[in-house]
């Protein structure tokens, strides 16, 4: 399959909660040509954050202008939230980080021509589809579960955006009246959820995969009731669009043996048309293969033709 991008070079950001993922990549043959890692540092807020983002992405872009000999051609940049270009929205975790007017702040930081940006678990999808688990799959499902619970749906190679921009947003999913505890599914499934209510159970503090891993009878019941609701509101899902495959990713794949296989099994029994369950092909770059890609969509490159970015992240 052949590219014939002129040379040139984008920048992808991934902006998460506890990490700062940066990439610049060569639009003539895919190569990484530099990438940086830095803390979010959350609890500090937003500003000092996106500041810090800058500063590294200035670094690599001066990097990639002498790398290939063209000025950046956009950065394409992806958050938790539902990213729009003025403002993000259902994204608490970084103090001030709903006030940010993203799109502006990286096109006027870095002195580029275009940016573009969008939420994490959309673009993780979307690099899913584009190079992944879910690369020739049509419609296809991708579903995050980490501290936060989300999906992205993909058909004829485009991701479900929705009217306000938070299709896949399954989090926000609202739980039987009669279940006890929260009204939200991620206040009961997502990572720091599970951690913090098996640590109580357990009478020491506990991480998402210290509880699925042990053996604690109170701590067992607490993560196959977890997965018993997990399975009905990605059951439901499943039955509403009809995906030929579902790839899952995220922190809580760590614990991969405790949900994928009882989650498929489940699956061929209940649903009518049960796809393929996988994993996803990148547990921690997906978000910003993602951003690379809106970017270099920006740009107007054909990505059913780009090749999978490859070369080392670089601390």
């Amino acid at each position: 399959m052949s590219w014939s991008t002129p040379p040139g070079f984008v920048l992808g950001i991934d902006f998460g909660g506890t990490k700062i993922a940066l990439a610049t990549v060569a639009t003539d043959d895919g190569r990484i040509i530099d990438s940086a890692l830095l803390e979010t540092d959350a609890a500090r807020g937003a500003p000092q954050a996106v500041e810090r983002a800058l500063a590294a992405a200035r670094r690599l872009l001066d990097r990639g202008a002498a790398a290939v000999g063209a000025e950046c051609a956009a950065v394409g940049a992806v958050s938790p939230g539902v990213v729009l270009p003025d403002r993000i929205v259902l994204a608490p975790n970084v103090p001030g980080w709903e006030q940010l007017a993203l799109e502006s702040l990286l096109r006027d930081g870095l002195g580029v021509p275009r940016a573009v940006v969008g939420t994490d678990v959309k673009a993780a999808g979307l690099a899913e589809a584009l190079w992944g688990s879910l690369r020739g799959s049509d419609p296809a499902l991708f579903l995050n579960l980490g501290t936060g619970l989300a999906a992205a749906f993909v058909a004829d190679g485009r991701v479900l955006a929705g009217a306000h921009g938070a299709a896949g947003e399954l989090g926000y999913n609202a739980r039987d009246r009669a279940a006890a505890g929260p009204p939200t599914l991620e206040e009961v499934a997502g990572g720091r959820s599970i951690g913090e209510r098996g640590g109580a159970l357990a009478g020491r503090p506990m991480s998402a995969a210290e509880a699925f891993a042990s053996e604690l009878p109170p701590v067992r019941a607490l993560v196959e009731e977890t997965l018993d609701e997990l399975f009905t509101h990605l059951a439901n899902a499943i039955v509403l669009l009809d995906p030929a495959r579902v790839a899952l990713g995220g922190g809580l794949l760590r614990s991969e043996a405790r949900i994928l296989p009882p989650l498929a099994a489940r699956l061929a029994e209940v649903v009518p048309f049960p796809p393929e369950l996988v994993r996803a092909r990148f547990s921690d770059d997906g978000a910003l293969l993602g951003a690379v890609a809106l970017a270099l969509g920006a740009v107007g490159v054909e990505l059913a033709s780009v090749p999978l970015p490859a070369g080392e992240r670089a601390a």
